[in-house]
């Protein structure tokens, strides 16, 4: 996917079909960000569109030093917390983890996810409970670490570290229940 920059100067000059234009061209990009965090078709629909509504606001304060399309992920993404945090259903469930334990089962990169097909595993992604899976797509999807997991959902690292390895141990439990082996 590539966006012109001319697409780019259109959409700053409110020119509308090029606002439709660029829509079209980031809706499934935008759109799998959201069902990653969202479990509920219409509502990531929803919430696709009030990210590419945010995007055309601040479109004027795009600088290309990055592609377009990352700079308009970062914003989807700070609006799905932001969506999140609103509706009060993070970490509901959870007791807060404000120390971390050392040991050989936190590691900050599972092998075995890394080796393993995220297709297969997508549906018990979902599963998770909600805290715990918006920290898991936080930073293995997207990259990011846990100082700035930490600091977009106003909680600590080690909190954000445990719900990352609690989503592993969820997963494991669900990919032992369904008889699916590991490559390691």
């Amino acid at each position: 996917m590539e966006i012109q920059p001319e697409l780019i100067e259109r959409c700053q000059k409110g020119d509308r079909k090029a606002e439709n234009e660029l829509y079209k061209i980031l809706y499934s990009f935008l759109l799998s960000i959201c069902l990653r965090y969202i479990r509920q078709d219409e509502k990531a629909r929803e919430m696709l569109n009030i990210g590419f509504c945010r995007t055309l606001l601040n479109i004027n304060k795009y600088k290309p030093v990055a592609p377009f399309q990352y700079w308009a992920r970062r914003i989807m993404i700070n609006v799905l917390i932001n969506e999140h945090k609103k509706e009060k259903l993070h970490y509901g469930h959870h007791n807060y983890v404000e120390t971390y334990n050392d040991d050989k089962k936190y590691s900050e990169i599972n092998a075995a996810l890394e080796k393993f097909n995220m297709n297969r595993i997508e549906m018990c992604i979902e599963k998770l409970p909600p805290a715990s899976r918006q920290v898991f797509n936080l930073f293995i999807i997207d990259g990011y670490s846990h100082a700035e997991i930490a600091g977009m959902l106003s909680i600590s690292e080690g909190t954000s570290k445990w719900h990352l390895n609690a989503a592993r141990e969820k997963l494991k439990e669900m990919l032992v229940e369904k008889k699916i082996k590991l490559e390691i």
